[in-house]
């Protein structure tokens, strides 16, 4: 008998170790769950309201750009091979250069030829699969702003414009 209360005594100590086991794992998922609430709800909502914020102020100066329009100066068109290796594709492409004065004008005029140079050798190092979506066409309006206002003593181009822009494959 007195070997039956112990057996039960040990039991039911298990079984309180068990539960207090259980009890922890609860509590400790519970606090988990609360942190991760409180992280999506105290820092990521705030970072995606600072992005919001960036974009509302990305279009509040992309409209003071449009109102301060500049000098509007037309490269010419441009007819290049494109350096992709499975086919001979051909780009097409008209560029205008938004100015911010009549002095960079001039020099733009000056340097006219240099400026043809670059934007072609930098046309032929692309392909047609880079071209091919609104985030490569960004990207060489960029890097064509950057090689001209490199050539320029004090830069001055704004803006880069394409009023035609056709990937021809032969």
């Amino acid at each position: 008998m007195a070997e039956e209360n112990k057996e039960q005594e040990e039991q039911q100590q298990g079984g309180g170790k068990k539960k207090l086991i259980i009890l922890l794992v609860v509590l400790l998922l519970l606090l988990g769950g609360g942190g991760g609430a409180a992280y999506k709800f105290l820092v990521l909502d705030k970072q995606e309201a600072k992005k919001e914020e960036n974009k509302a102020e990305k279009i509040q100066q992309e409209i003071k750009n449009i109102e301060n329009l500049g000098i509007m100066f037309e490269v010419g068109t441009f007819v290049v091979n494109l350096a992709d290796k499975d086919a001979d594709r051909y780009l097409k492409v008209t560029i205008i250069l938004e100015l911010e004065n009549e002095q960079v004008k001039q020099e733009v005029e000056k340097r006219l030829p240099q400026i043809k140079d670059s934007i072609t050798t930098l046309l032929f190092t692309k392909t047609s699969r880079e071209l091919r979506t609104a985030e490569g066409v960004e990207k060489l309006k960029e890097e064509i702003l950057r090689r001209v206002n490199a050539i320029l003593p004090l830069g001055g181009v704004k803006n880069v414009y394409f009023t035609d822009f056709v990937i021809q494959t032969a």
